[in-house]
């Protein structure tokens, strides 16, 4: 259980950090608090996108994968965020992510904050 929690709160400063960094990913709401509610739901539903979605996508694109030598894996971060867009628009959350090059760049910082993040939180379970 506490395995969840810090790779929900990696996800989330991970997703925080991209939102503060590019204009073209936007988290709205009234009050911090809010916000900062959105922020985690919208890291829970990215977290389902990547456990449920992700790997059967990179199934998919394995010999993209080889012939690129992993460089699809930036177009599939790309993806899954797009993906938590839409579906945190469905369920009436306040994010969006405006445009295919944009959820790239997203995707990266995101791998690379949650990646920094999962290395400095505890991972206890």
């Amino acid at each position: 259980m506490m395995n969840f929690v810090v790779k929900t709160l990696a996800n989330a400063g991970a997703l925080g950090v991209a939102i503060w960094l590019l204009q073209d990913i936007t988290l709205t709401g009234d009050s911090t608090g809010k916000k900062v509610l959105t922020l985690i739901l919208v890291a829970l539903v990215f977290g389902l996108v990547n456990f449920l979605v992700k790997p059967v996508v990179q199934l998919l694109t394995l010999p993209l994968f080889i012939l690129t030598l992993g460089l699809i894996t930036l177009v599939v971060n790309a993806l899954m965020l797009l993906l938590t867009s839409w579906l945190a628009g469905l369920v009436d959350l306040s994010f969006h992510v405006e445009g295919f090059w944009t959820a790239v760049l997203g995707g990266l910082i995101i791998s690379v904050v949650s990646w920094a993040l999962n290395v400095v939180l505890p991972d206890g379970d």
